[in-house]
Parts: structure tokens; C-alpha cells; sequence
């Protein structure tokens, strides 16, 4: 599948109905969620690896995962009306996605490559940190995310503290857009790095 058409298919995925800014329920760009897949796909080939998308709002990561071929493919998200919108938006890609609702901080269920854009904090701090505990202790290959520039430090001390290292660290291209009420502008760029962080050699 073409960049392109990737990005295509990533648009039709819905946004949230009623996002929740203490969730910090915000949209992972199309462009943004494309580079994250297409780097899973070049770095470890994502044809039949087992995913899992965790805090997976609407679908976006986990059906761009299923339709660049991975499988099995999970997500998960506590908010059910969330997962709803994920399974019709599955449905009508093709793509085959397993979702569940249920807290991130008691997802089990080992899986090759973990993909997510967690919450960055910016409501609640630390938010990010219960997403980073369970990506390094269930993906038993590789993980890719979504992290604020500013939490740089933060991950690369918890790779290692996994025995995980870091292969990759790239900044993208993120504009925030008008979600809340309390956002005045209908868009803000913030600082927002991809992350490929590698969890065990491979054989």
C-alpha cells in the first residue's frame, strides 16, 4: 500500500463524538499516524506481526496496522463510545481489529509490536506513564509512539530501565487542533517526537 492510499484510509477513520479533555482525546493526524506505520512496516515488516493499540480511541493506528497486513490486531480504550466508532470504522475499511474496553494499566496479552499516541500530560501529568509501563512490559519486539518533546528524557530512562534501546527518535510535523472549550485557536503546533523504541533483540 502507497503512502497515499494509507493516508486516504486513515482519513475515513471518524473522529471522537464527544471528546473528553481529561482524556486528552484529540485526533492523531493522518500524516502523523502514517509515519508511524510506515516505520513499524520498514524497521520490522508488520505482514502477519501481532499488534496492539494501545489507548486506541477511534481506530486510526490499529486499522492502518491491519490493513498494511499485521494480524492479529488489537485495541484498547476505556471509553466504549470510542470503541464503537473503532469497530464500525474497521468495519467499513476491511480492516480486522479486535477492540476491547478496559484500562490501559490492565492490558495483558504479550504481542509483537505495541503502536500508540498516549496522552502527553498536558491536563493531567504524568498521563503518559501507565501507556510507557505496559508497551515495554507487552511488546516483546518493538515499540512505536507518539510522545511531547519535552518527555524525551522520561522514556529513554525507561527503555533502559526495561532493557529496551532506543532506535529511532523523530520529531513530526503536529498541529493541535480546536477540540475543547478551552482551546481559542483553531490550531497550535507543539513539540511532538515518534519514538522506535526496540523491546528484545531479534533472532
Amino acid at each position: 500500500m502507497r503512502r497515499s492510499e494509507l493516508l486516504t484510509a486513515l482519513e475515513t477513520v471518524p473522529p471522537f463524538a464527544s471528546p473528553r479533555a481529561d482524556l486528552e482525546q484529540v485526533v492523531t493526524p493522518s500524516e502523523a499516524a502514517a509515519s508511524l506505520l510506515l516505520a513499524a512496516e520498514r524497521i520490522d515488516g508488520l505482514a502477519g506481526r501481532s499488534v496492539l493499540d494501545l489507548g486506541c480511541g477511534t481506530g486510526r493506528l490499529a486499522i492502518g496496522a491491519a490493513l498494511l497486513g499485521a494480524a492479529p490486531v488489537r485495541g484498547r480504550d476505556l471509553d466504549r463510545g470510542a470503541i464503537d466508532r473503532a469497530r464500525e470504522a474497521a468495519e467499513a475499511a476491511g480492516a480486522s481489529v479486535s477492540f476491547e474496553v478496559g484500562d490501559v494499566r490492565t492490558a495483558a496479552g504479550r504481542t509483537e509490536l505495541v503502536v500508540m499516541n498516549p496522552p502527553f500530560g498536558a491536563q493531567r501529568r504524568h498521563a503518559d506513564r501507565p501507556f510507557w509501563d505496559r508497551a515495554l512490559a507487552l511488546a516483546e519486539r518493538s515499540v512505536y509512539a507518539f510522545a511531547a518533546e519535552e518527555s524525551r528524557t522520561f522514556i529513554a530512562r525507561q527503555a533502559v530501565a526495561r532493557g529496551a534501546h532506543v532506535l529511532d527518535v523523530t520529531p513530526v510535523p503536529w498541529v493541535l487542533p480546536r477540540t475543547f472549550p478551552h482551546h481559542t485557536r483553531r490550531g497550535v503546533a507543539i513539540g511532538v517526537d515518534l519514538w522506535a523504541i526496540r523491546t528484545s533483540e531479534p533472532p
